[in-house]
């Protein structure tokens, strides 16, 4: 797959697929400018995840960051280069297309976090469905620090954690640890730097296992529903399970349970 119109150039998003688990990893590809979402990024991780939509598979979609750094927001030397309110408008507008994207993609999508998250970096991690971390990462929403209230990072970092402790965070600029960062339901699991790869993998292995169509409705439907009141919900969800019923997979797997209860037990030996 390419990412990139001039193979010549360095690639600023990498690909990796794993053919066993079905999983691709995705690595922002600019340590130098510790993965910032450049132009050039933004369009890298837009065609990349549209052209993944498309492979049956792609189970499982695996989001890391070269270098010392997950993502340090965007590219603020390219931002300042930018002098028309149009040209800021359509860079936040593109960035937003993307972390709405994450989250109607097909297949789960997995951040998983070394190093500092900041800003738009941060955003990228709450817009994923799940978060994994070393517990030397860190993570803030900076922007005040610069003077510029991180608006967009708010959206899917209010969507996370509550809203004093995203307050807290979008208000002061402070960074936050990894495991400050489980707590408040940033990320779903903080651990020693060691031990990252093992766990992504296991929770690759858990999700790869499910039937993909399941995942991909399941998927669709949480985040619709959450943003919708109760009974509208429950309305969605129950037709979705409706649907998922009439499914081979459901089927079979509720075949399998109830044959697997009934079935006689061996005798205990004394």
């Amino acid at each position: 797959m390419s990412l990139t119109a001039n193979p010549a150039e360095p690639q600023p998003l990498l690909l990796r697929t794993e053919g066993a688990g079905g999983c691709t990893t995705l690595t922002l590809n600019a340590p130098g400018k510790l993965n910032a979402l450049s132009g050039a990024m933004l369009d890298a991780l837009d065609a990349a995840l549209g052209q993944l939509a498309q492979h049956a598979a792609c189970r499982v979609i695996v989001l890391r960051g070269a270098g010392r750094a997950f993502c340090a927001g965007h590219d603020l030397a390219e931002m300042m280069a930018m002098d028309e309110f149009a040209q800021h408008r359509e860079l936040f507008a593109r960035c937003s297309r993307l972390m709405l994207k994450i989250q109607q993609q097909p297949q789960p999508v997995i951040a998983c976090v070394e190093g500092a998250a900041t800003a738009a970096g941060c955003q990228l991690v709450a817009a994923c469905d799940l978060a994994y971390a070393s517990d030397a990462a860190r993570f803030a929403v900076s922007g005040i620090n610069l003077g510029l209230f991180c608006a967009t990072p708010a959206v899917a970092l209010s969507r996370n954690v509550g809203r004093k402790a995203a307050l807290e965070m979008l208000l002061t600029g402070e960074f936050i640890s990894a495991q400050r960062a489980e707590q408040l339901g940033l990320i779903n699991a903080a651990v020693p730097a060691d031990a990252l790869d093992a766990l992504i993998e296991a929770k690759v292995a858990a999700i790869s296992a499910k039937d993909s169509g399941a995942l991909a409705e399941g998927k669709r439907l949480f985040y619709r529903q959450l943003e919708t009141g109760s009974a509208a919900a429950y309305q969605m969800a129950g037709a979705s399970m409706a649907c998922g019923m009439q499914q081979a997979a459901a089927h079979d797997g509720i075949d399998g349970f109830l044959a697997a209860k009934t079935a006689p037990k061996a005798p205990r030996m004394t």
